[in-house]
């Protein structure tokens, strides 16, 4: 990228000619200044609440602070790195001068796409960006396609999990420097591995938000989320600051797509909803590679994932589908607590019908909520939806935070693998899950007296009905081990278990790349039907532009004679018999061979 290639409305940025431009909106402000090394130097307004403040010889890496007119410090809103903690100072920053070694980067293509979830703080022991750096070569080996990064807007503390950020631009200062990212980002590509960043643009943090005092405009005063207070989006001001945040992050650190955080609570009364704005903004101004925008949303819409005739999405390009795990939860462990009753009655034809179709829910009552929930999906191409059996929020939403291996056993959770590795949607899987981990990823964060307290305290409440913890402790998200034991135990890798694990994730992998990806290519809807239900013998196939696919899976107690489908057998568990036994999987192709 070339200096000034992304111009902000917000915060500190070198310009052509090395002049740096310092600009903020803060209506609520009579004076304001710029603490840069010590120095204040008082900002102009500039109008509509504008203040702005453009100096020359300042150096990259320069300390600078908002300073209100009784002498408070913040640091700046839009800040693209942090000395250290979210309450301390901001640093300058030039984000197009990093020597990239993979500029001829160009993508992947979304069908090929196999997520890798990751926490940047527990990924390694470290913890760090740059300890991250040194595995992915391993997850390249694996056959992992792309990498998804849970948020990294600094938050407050140094531990999180990341939808607490309250600076949206900056990357936590605990992992490393800007550079240290988009380092990673650099090797991934380099081992033709995509990345994906998860934001959150429904909310801010409880702690280092200086925009309140700024700006108490910027939010809807009439709107709470479930996490803090609303934005208000229809404000010309906030919207520049929500629209530029992904673009930035895009552009900065030249990444291949991003995942938008609970987009059911981003309520916006403008003409054009914000989302299909910044997804029209990204896909007019990054043209050079292919951007993949996937969303997470509990009302299974489709509506802001529309694909054209080609197969080309026009807006969001898939989205995560909460039902798949969740039916799957229920056929292997058999909970319906909280928000698992919805699929109490009828797992296996709720996983039939997903898996055929998209969403399980499709405009039915819910019953947990009463209400009426999702709308048809069968229309949306396969690689619409991306599916997973694990992931931060349905391991870090129990009590304990087990994993599914532990609670479900390895049998099962083979077939669910085989079946989620080998459907034509898109699979996710969740950091460890490649080589079985079992440690389990918990809710933490550091945040300290009474903020600590509430915290402590509304995590436990919050498993009156969860999951079958309602006698459980929970521990205490402010505690140094619940941090700790959430992260990975890579000497598993070694064990017997773990090397059964990862041979399974490495063949079924090089089958999906070899016989999978090919019939996506064309991305169409309608492809998917439900062949057979018979207690929990599930057989589903998929009729696409380049051949059909077929999966027979048994979840039952007893065995089923085995299915006759069409093509050839492109991976069976266990290996072929007359009969598919319980806890099995048939998968069989019918390309253009076959025919």
């Amino acid at each position: 990228m070339k200096p000034g290639s992304f111009t902000g409305s917000w915060g500190a940025e070198i310009m052509p000619g090395e002049e740096t431009r310092f600009r903020l909106w803060a209506p609520d402000q009579q004076r304001l200044a710029i603490r840069l090394n010590g120095v204040d130097k008082n900002m102009s307004h500039v109008g509509d609440g504008w203040f702005e403040l453009r100096l020359s010889g300042v150096t990259e890496g320069a300390e600078y602070s908002v300073v209100l007119a009784d002498g408070t410090q913040l640091p700046d809103p839009a800040s693209r790195a942090q000395k250290s903690d979210v309450n301390g100072p901001s640093l300058l920053c030039n984000p197009w001068r990093y020597p990239w070694k993979n500029r001829q980067w160009r993508g992947r293509s979304w069908e090929e796409s196999v997520i890798y979830e990751l926490h940047m703080g527990t990924f390694t022991p470290e913890g760090t960006f740059h300890a991250a750096t040194q595995k992915l070569a391993y997850l390249a080996d694996l056959g992992f396609t792309v990498v998804e990064v849970m948020p990294l807007s600094q938050f407050g503390g140094t531990r999180g999990w990341g939808y607490d950020g309250v600076l949206m631009y900056a990357p936590h200062s605990a992992y490393g420097t800007p550079d240290d990212f988009r380092a990673f980002v650099d090797t991934a590509h380099g081992l033709g591995i995509s990345v994906l960043l998860d934001i959150v643009l429904n909310h801010f943090g409880p702690e280092g938000n200086s925009l309140p005092q700024l700006a108490s405009g910027f939010f809807d005063k009439q709107r709470m989320t479930p996490w803090g207070a609303g934005i208000d989006y229809a404000a010309k001001a906030p919207r520049q600051f929500i629209i530029e945040a992904p673009l930035y992050w895009l552009q900065a650190y030249r990444l291949d797509g991003l995942r938008f955080d609970a987009i059911d609570q981003i309520e916006d009364s403008a003409g054009q909803h914000i989302l299909v704005e910044i997804a029209e903004r990204i896909r007019q101004e990054i043209t050079d590679r292919p951007v993949h925008l996937t969303s997470e949303d509990s009302r299974n819409i489709t509506a802001l994932h529309p694909y054209d005739n080609q197969g080309k999405p026009l807006l969001f390009t898939a989205e995560w589908n909460d039902d798949f795990h969740n039916a799957a939860h229920v056929l292997a462990t058999g909970e319906t607590h909280a928000y698992y009753a919805d699929f109490a009655t009828a797992p296996a034809k709720l996983f039939a019908r997903l898996l055929a179709e998209g969403f399980a829910f499709q405009g039915e009552v819910a019953p947990q909520s009463g209400q009426p929930r999702g709308v048809k999906s069968g229309a949306q191409p396969t690689v619409a939806f991306i599916d997973f059996l694990q992931n931060h929020d349905q391991t870090g939403n129990r009590a304990l935070g087990e994993r599914l291996l532990p609670l479900a056993g390895a049998d099962s959770v083979t077939v669910l693998l085989a079946t989620l590795l080998l459907s034509p949607h898109i699979p996710l899987l969740f950091m460890g899950e490649e080589y079985g981990e079992t440690n389990p990823f918990l809710f933490f964060t550091d945040f300290h007296g009474d903020l600590a307290r509430a915290v402590r305290e509304g995590r436990a409440r919050e498993f009156a009905d969860h999951a079958g913890h309602q006698d459980a402790e929970v521990p205490d998200p402010n505690a140094m081990d619940t941090f700790e034991r959430s992260k990975l135990d890579w000497h598993k890798l070694e064990t017997s278990d773990g090397k059964r694990w990862l041979t399974l994730v490495k063949t079924l992998l090089a089958l999906r790349q070899q016989y999978i990806v090919p019939l996506l290519r064309q991305p169409q809807g309608n492809t998917g039907r439900v062949v057979d239900l018979s207690g929990r013998l599930i057989v589903v196939a998929w009729h696409l532009p380049n051949g059909s696919l077929s999966m027979a899976i048994n979840l039952d107690d007893k065995s089923h004679p085995r299915p006759i489908l069409p093509g050839r057998t492109l991976y069976s568990w266990p290996p072929s018999t007359e009969e598919l036994p319980r806890n099995a999987i048939l998968v069989r192709l019918d390309s253009g061979e076959n025919q």
